[in-house]
């Protein structure tokens, strides 16, 4: 199934090798959880939104909200800080309405199909709708029946499975952020901002090798990010550094048309990106720098600890 496709997808991809890499690397931008309406130190959630926003709009990026409803967008207030995001020209898709875990003993397939479609009968409403489900903790399921339960739900339901390539554990390090504003609210953030740049930037260049290894080629990566006040403070920067690392903002609905986000791993690997569940599936074993893919940001924590934060 999956093995056949992607060594078929491997052999085209050779084919393809010279005219991939003449091209710059792509990134599209999307991000989870959101509105949160929840309260954080320095950002109100109308002025975390609003930051988001205007980086954004800044850089000329098109991105996409993976809605949590019960996060705010089933009340009045937080609806509109998501109808803001279709507004302006993002994609709005389905993140479930209260965020379970998949792999939980405790949640039935049933009741996570239903987090679904209550979440869809929300933001079936916004502008910038998409049939577009990302699953939460990016986890498929850790039964064949979830799995499979799941993957003919969606093919039923005509949503697509939002792959994420480019994994990021920036919500370790906003946990780290908030932490230490609580602790010491006109705190030094300089250490912190730095950790969150070189955390994306390691991640970046890691994954783009891994896609290079397991297809041949760049393949246009799906970051992953939150609706959190770590990216409504150094978005801007962020997305700066691809534009100087020579990466291409492209759009989700043009990265996911990119066939590599059709392929269906035998073997999800927990929480992780597309790009690993691939690599598990043909048996790549711990490759070099593997353990900096999977680690949730221990790496920049325990640097941070170092400088006293």
């Amino acid at each position: 199934m999956f093995k056949t496709l992607t060594r078929m997808a491997l052999a085209v991809a050779s084919c393809c090798t010279l005219a991939a890499t003449a091209q710059a690397q792509s990134v599209a931008f999307t991000f989870d959880d959101g509105p949160r309406l929840e309260q954080t130190p320095l950002l109100s959630p109308q002025q975390r939104n609003d930051a988001l926003l205007a980086a954004l709009a800044k850089h000329q990026v098109k991105a996409a909200l993976f809605v949590t409803a019960g996060n705010g967008a089933d009340r009045p207030e937080g609806y509109a800080l998501a109808q803001a995001w279709g507004a302006a020209g993002h994609a709005v898709g389905n993140h479930t309405m209260t965020h379970p875990d998949l792999h939980s003993s405790q949640l039935s397939l049933a009741q996570y199909q239903q987090e679904v479609l209550d979440c869809d009968r929300i933001i079936a409403t916004l502008p910038g709708y998409q049939k577009w489900f990302r699953y939460t903790y990016l986890r498929e399921g850790n039964t064949p029946e979830k799995r499979d339960g799941m993957r003919a739900f969606l093919q039923a339901q005509a949503y697509r499975n939002a792959y994420v390539s480019l994994d990021t554990s920036d919500w370790r390090l906003d946990e780290k952020l908030i932490e230490v504003l609580h602790a010491n609210p006109k705190a030094d953030l300089t250490a912190l901002k730095q950790a969150y740049l070189a955390h994306l930037r390691q991640r970046a260049l890691a994954y783009r090798a891994l896609a290079q290894q397991l297809q041949g080629r760049d393949i246009p990566q799906v970051i992953l990010l939150h609706h959190n006040l770590i990216n409504a403070l150094w978005l801007d920067d962020a997305i700066a550094q691809f534009e100087s690392m020579g990466w291409k903002i492209t759009t989700p609905a043009a990265a996911f048309a990119d066939p590599v986000y059709q392929l269906m791993p035998e073997r999800p690997v927990a929480g992780q990106s597309l790009l690993l569940s691939m690599a598990r599936s043909l048996g790549v074993g711990k490759f070099a720098g593997w353990e900096r893919l999977v680690d949730d940001g221990d790496f920049e924590i325990a640097a941070l600890k170092a400088q006293g934060l």
